[in-house]
C-alpha cells in the first residue's frame, strides 16, 4: 500500500515521534506549533510546556544556532540553506545544561511568504561530557607525580597512568605484565577506583600462592559434600566480587584445566561451583596479571591459546625500577613519610650519597625492594638522617664480579677530605667535627669506621 503522507498527516506524524532526535515547527511569529515526542525525551519539557510559547525556550548559551532562530525567521536570506549544523547548549526542564546538534530550514505558504521553520537536533550530552571529562584527566594525569598509590614522573610512569586512565573507562578485560614487585596490585586497584565499578566489591587472588586442588573451590565456590572436607556450601570469590573487579595474580601459574573454567566466566559470565550442577550468573570485570611470559607457555603447552587472547584484550607493563630511576626520589620521600608514621620517629632526611646509591642500585626486586630498604634503614639509623650505611648491605656494596669495593670508595673522595678537615678545625674533637659538617655524632662515627679514618682526640 503506498503511503500519502498528504492524505494522512497522522503517519508523518507517528514517523516524527518514533525519532531519537527532537522535531520541532514555529510559526512565523516564532511560536512553537509542534513538539515530537524525542524532543520531550530530550528537553524534559512536554508538549503541553511548550506549543505556543515563543521559541526562545531553545535560545541558551555560547548558541550560533537556535539563539537566531527569531532573527532567521524575520530574515532568512543571510541563510539560503537555512541554519545547518549548529552546537546549541541550552537548559533542559530540570535545569540540566544540554548540549544539542541541529538544522532548522524556513517554511514557505504557496505565495512563497515565510510560514514558519521546522528544526532537528540531536542531544550530545552524553558524548559531550565524557569527552570533556577525559580531558580534565588528560590533563590531570600529564606529568602528575601520583596516580592513586602509584608514584612516578618518568616518561614510562606517565604511559602507564594513561593506559590505566583508559582501562578504567571501559569494562575491558586488562593484563598487567611486568617484573615481580613492580606494582602490578596498585595497578589493578586504580582501575577498579576508577571505573563505575568503584562502589562493589574489590578481590585480588595470587594464583601461585594456593594449591591447585584447592584454587578452583576459592575462586567458584563449592556445595557442601563435594569433596572430602566439604562440611557446608562455599561462596568463591567470583560471588563475592560480583559487580565489582577480581584481580588475578600470576595468572600463568593456572593449569590449562582451570584456565578452561575461567575461559568459560569471561565468554559466558557464569560459574558452576565444585560439586554443583547449576551455572550460576556473575557480573564481573576481571583483570589478570603475570611476570611470566605467556607466549612462551603458549609454546611449552601449559597456557591454553584461546584463554590468552581472552585475556589478552587490553595490555598495561608496568616498567621495572632500573628503567625509571627518576621516580625513586619521589618513592623513597613516600616511603619515608609511610615509615615515620609506622615508627613513629621523624626521620625526614637522607643523605645525598645514601640517595646516589640508591638510584645507582639496579633493584632486582623493584619497589618492593625499595620499600623493604627504607623499612631496613628506618630500624638502623639514629637520628633523624639516613645515610649510606643504614641502608641494607646488598643496596651499600655496588655489584661487581670481580672484586669487592672497600669501605672507603663507597664515599667521594672530598667527603673523606672534609670529614679529615673537620677533625683537623676540631681539634680532633668529634662533637664539634660533627657540627661542622652538619651531621650527627653518631652518623659521623659511622663514617669514620667506614673510611677507617682515626684522629688523635677523644670526644
Amino acid at each position: 500500500m503506498e503511503l500519502d503522507f498528504r492524505k494522512n498527516p497522522s503517519i508523518l506524524s507517528n514517523m516524527l515521534d518514533v525519532m531519537a532526535d527532537g522535531v520541532f515547527t514555529v510559526n512565523a511569529q516564532g511560536h512553537i506549533v509542534a513538539w515530537s515526542t524525542g524532543a520531550a525525551r530530550i528537553t524534559g519539557y512536554s508538549s503541553s510546556d511548550v506549543i505556543g510559547q515563543s521559541c526562545h525556550i531553545l535560545e541558551g548559551q555560547n548558541c550560533k544556532g537556535f539563539r537566531v532562530l527569531t532573527e532567521f525567521l524575520d530574515n532568512p536570506s543571510p541563510y539560503p540553506w537555512g541554519i545547518c549544523n549548529q552546537e546549541c547548549k541550552v537548559l533542559g526542564k530540570d535545569g540540566r545544561e544540554l548540549y544539542l546538534f541541529g538544522n532548522v530550514s524556513i517554511l514557505r505558504d504557496e505565495q512563497g511568504s515565510v510560514a514558519g521553520a521546522v528544526g532537528t537536533f540531536t542531544d550530545l550530552t552524553s558524548f559531550i561530557l565524557n569527552n570533556q571529562k577525559i580531558a580534565v584527566l588528560e590533563e590531570q594525569t600529564k606529568s602528575r607525580e601520583a596516580f592513586e598509590q602509584l608514584i612516578g614522573k618518568s616518561p614510562p610512569m606517565q604511559e602507564v597512568f594513561r593506559r590505566l586512565r583508559l582501562a578504567a573507562q571501559s569494562d575491558v578485560t586488562v593484563l598487567l605484565t611486568g617484573e615481580s614487585g613492580t606494582g602490578k596490585e596498585l595497578a589493578a586497584r586504580a582501575i577498579h577506583a576508577l571505573s563505575t565499578r568503584k562502589d562493589q566489591p574489590f578481590f585480588a587472588i595470587n594464583c601461585s600462592a594456593i594449591p591447585e586442588t584447592l584454587l578452583e573451590s576459592e575462586l567458584f565456590g563449592h556445595v557442601k559434600g563435594a569433596f572430602t572436607g566439604a562440611i557446608r556450601d562455599k561462596i568463591g570469590v567470583f560471588q563475592a566480587a560480583d559487580g565489582g573487579t577480581l584481580f588475578l595474580d600470576e595468572i600463568g601459574d593456572t593449569s590449562p584445566l582451570l584456565q578452561l573454567k575461567l575461559l568459560r566466566v569471561l565468554q559466558e559470565s557464569e560459574i558452576r561451583r565444585v560439586g554443583d550442577d547449576r551455572a550460576l550468573k556473575v557480573n564481573v570485570r576481571l583483570i589478570t596479571a603475570t611476570n611470566r611470559n605467556l607466549q612462551t607457555l603458549m609454546t611449552e603447552g601449559t597456557l591454553r591459546e584461546d584463554f590468552y587472547y581472552r585475556i589478552h584484550v587490553f595490555e598495561i607493563t608496568l616498567p621495572p625500577l632500573h628503567e625509571r630511576r627518576a621516580d625513586i626520589p619521589l618513592l623513597v620521600k613516600h616511603f619515608m613519610e609511610e615509615n615515620a608514621k609506622t615508627f613513629n620517629r621523624e626521620v625526614n632526611e637522607i643523605a645525598q650519597d645514601a640517595l646516589q646509591r640508591l638510584q645507582e642500585y639496579n633493584w632486582p626486586g623493584n619497589i618492593r625492594e625499595l620499600k623493604n630498604a627504607i623499612e631496613h634503614a628506618f630500624v638502623t639509623v639514629a637520628d633523624s638522617c639516613i645515610t649510606l650505611w643504614d641502608l641494607p648491605p646488598e643496596v651499600q656494596r655496588p655489584s661487581s664480579k670481580t672484586s669487592s669495593p672497600s669501605p672507603s670508595s663507597l664515599l667521594k673522595p672530598t667527603e673523606e677530605i672534609r670529614i679529615r678537615e673537620a677533625l683537623k678545625e676540631a681539634n680532633g674533637n668529634k662533637t664539634e667535627a660533627a657540627k661542622l659538617l652538619g651531621i650527627s655524632r653518631v652518623t659521623l662515627w659511622k663514617k669514620l669506621k667506614h673510611l677507617d679514618i682515626t684522629y688523635p682526640a677523644s670526644t
